[in-house]
């Protein structure tokens, strides 16, 4: 049986520097009934955000048994607690997912008093709409499993389609990266009031112009036309990226095919 513990070292124990300010468990005194817990995916972004709260991590360890079954042990009680569980769909998907449910009922059935998922990449995303014959709506399944597994309340980030909220009975917050965009930009691009905001597809003209409209920069897309049915795609590059620097934008790289693509354009 293979066995992944997480690291329950925080920035509690240890004390917590903000701003240069030694702050020794002082969010942790302030929120007493907050417990983070991290799934397989990503316990790096789970420490850094339990360390920007001065919390420590909850201890859970996960398990696959020898017939790839997951199990996963709370170590700590949840009893009467606010509970988030840390997980992202990307990487290996399935196991993450069933492992960020099994997670969710446990703490459920352990009493705590109310479990958030934090998914920052929401698994099944592009399954959002039937748009073919017998095709499934998969992010619909998956927020309906994440319900009855016991899930109050979801946080996650950039919904590929922001119509995945009303496929939830319980509350749903669709954070934003574009702040955190913003700032990259204009602290590791020196030219950037003289670059072009581009969109790999038509589909992403809104986000592509609310960051353009902030850096106060022109936007451009990529349009995609297809002459016949069985025929490649041709790109069309609609706005004007000529001696400027492009910055292209998408909420979501798979093969990064779209993106590499457009590069090229």
């Amino acid at each position: 049986m293979a066995e992944r513990r997480v690291d329950p070292r925080g920035a509690a124990g240890r004390g917590a520097r903000w701003n240069g300010k030694e702050e020794e468990g002082a969010a942790a005194a302030a929120m007493p009934n907050i417990k983070i817990f991290s799934g397989s995916s990503h316990q790096d972004l789970s420490q850094k955000i339990a360390d920007r709260l001065g919390l420590e991590l909850g201890k859970v360890v996960t398990k696959k048994f020898s017939n790839q079954e997951t199990c996963v042990e709370i170590g700590e009680s949840v009893r009467g607690e606010d509970v988030y569980i840390v997980q992202s769909g990307c990487g290996e998907i399935n196991d993450n997912l069933m492992e960020l449910l099994i997670m969710i009922n446990a703490c459920k059935i352990a009493s705590a008093s109310r479990v958030t998922a934090v998914i920052p990449c929401f698994p099944y995303a592009r399954q959002d709409k039937k748009d073919k014959s017998r095709a499934p709506i998969s992010a619909k399944l998956v927020a309906n499993m994440l319900s009855v597994a016991g899930a109050d309340h979801i946080i996650t980030m950039d919904l590929h389609a922001s119509q995945i909220q009303g496929f939830f009975d319980i509350p749903v917050d669709n954070l934003y990266a574009e702040p955190a965009v913003l700032k990259w930009i204009k602290e590791n691009i020196a030219e950037w009031k003289n670059c072009t905001i581009v969109s790999p597809d038509a589909g992403g003209a809104k986000r592509v112009t609310s960051i353009a409209d902030r850096l106060n920069v022109d936007f451009a897309l990529i349009h995609k036309e297809r002459k016949k049915a069985n025929e490649v795609d041709r790109m069309v590059l609609v706005g004007d990226v000529k001696d400027r620097v492009a910055i292209l934008v998408d909420d979501m790289a798979d093969t990064c095919g779209t993106i590499c693509h457009a590069a090229d354009k």
